[in-house]
């Protein structure tokens, strides 16, 4: 009763802050995933406006949780737990907003507030709107989609990464508001960076011990079945680890980037020096010493397009996914690489990438699968932003 008492109060005072002051034009305040460490796009973007203006002004919200980590971790940063009296003044004062995920309906925007929404990846599974039925603990279907139109509605600015996300927002978030068609700010390392291998050799030291051999990274999307109870998620693993590894060359190297809640619950005892679970690490630099990618539905094949380099698709639960869950809006026999039905096929497929290194029958698909989704991604998006906020701020 008194928690409840307090947070209707904190969400008063809120709201009575947000409407009553003005904003400082030289604050900003930047957010990843609701407030876990600095990443993706938001990130992506603060790197370069530190460049160009005092970064005294740029405050990070970060989980009280987080902060610890992120202290460590980003020791230069003006790090603000969330939901501290501090965070509530920068959030209620801040001339920018810039964040990858929504924000909660309660939490009311300054009208001087200018809210970049950058989102967090070209879609693949239903979002918003389009989704027939919601399955969340407190939430219905209505419930659900009016809290993310509303959300929507006060976003100035979305970052989208191609037309076929454009075209998706604009129907399953209702969004009215200005589009900026430049591709994902994260996305420019993998562009400005895709041909070089001295990075790249580098990276492969620091992440695997060694430059040689091949990396294949494996990167599944979250599945709703992974969880057993509150706190507590356990991972499926779709293959055998000995097969795999029996199908590579002995300097080769089997990433495993598993959602952070499941990443303590792979085994991999007896492997460790061909298998790596890299949980931690910048998801960009995974992709750019790996030298094939294996998913299933993931939107990590969007990104990863960007290099040009072999996919394999391994969605072992097809059915019951599409079915039993949020559905797809892309046609997934056109994915950009071939499709593992089941496991023997999974292992035939990774055979047939290690001696020839492609799969050069998909070539065509890959090309249309680039020019539909890469095409916006010039590796200049970051700056992009950062110029859209000077002219408007004048910070």
């Amino acid at each position: 009763m008194i928690k409840r008492i307090i947070s209707k109060v904190y969400k008063i005072i809120f709201n009575i802050t947000a409407t009553v002051f003005s904003v400082r034009k030289d604050v900003v305040l930047f957010e990843s995933f609701n407030g876990k460490l600095p990443s993706d796009n938001p990130y992506a973007i603060y790197q370069e406006l530190v460049k160009q203006t005092d970064k005294a002004n740029l405050y990070w919200g970060i989980k009280k949780v987080h902060i610890k980590e992120a202290k460590q971790q980003f020791p230069d940063l003006n790090l603000v737990p969330r939901f501290s009296v501090k965070w509530l003044w920068l959030t209620t004062r801040a001339n920018f907003w810039v964040f990858n995920s929504r924000m909660p309906n309660w939490l009311k925007k300054n009208k001087d507030t200018i809210y970049i929404q950058t989102w967090h990846g070209t879609p693949l599974k239903k979002l918003g709107a389009d989704i027939q039925e919601v399955a969340m603990p407190g939430n219905d279907t209505e419930k659900y989609k009016n809290n993310f139109i509303f959300e929507a509605s006060r976003w100035d600015y979305l970052i989208a990464p191609n037309q076929y996300s454009e075209d998706i927002f604009k129907r399953a978030f209702q969004f009215k508001n200005t589009f900026l068609e430049i591709g994902y700010p994260r996305n420019d390392e993998l562009v400005n960076n895709k041909n070089n291998q001295k990075l790249q050799d580098g990276l492969k030291e620091k992440i695997i011990g060694k430059k040689n051999g091949r990396v294949i990274l494996y990167a599944p999307t979250w599945r709703d079945d992974y969880f057993i109870k509150k706190g507590n998620y356990k991972f499926y693993m779709p293959f055998s680890l000995e097969k795999i590894v029996n199908c590579l060359d002995q300097d080769d190297t089997l990433i495993i980037r598993p959602h952070y809640l499941v990443g303590d619950s792979i085994d991999i005892k007896g492997y460790e020096d061909r298998v790596k679970i890299c949980i931690d690490e910048n998801i960009n630099e995974l992709y750019l010493i790996s030298d094939l990618l294996i998913t299933d539905y993931s939107s990590v094949m969007f990104d990863f397009a960007i290099l040009q380099r072999p996919m394999l698709f391994y969605p072992y639960d097809m059915a019951h996914y599409k079915e039993k869950l949020r559905g797809f809006y892309l046609d997934y026999n056109e994915v950009p690489g071939p499709i593992a039905e089941d496991e023997e096929n999974l292992y035939e497929f990774i055979r047939n990438f290690v001696s020839q290194g492609q799969f050069s029958e998909y070539d065509s698909k890959k090309e249309r699968f680039g020019q539909l989704f890469c095409s916006w991604e010039n590796g200049g998006a970051s700056q992009q932003v950062t110029q859209l906020m000077l002219e408007l701020k004048r910070l």
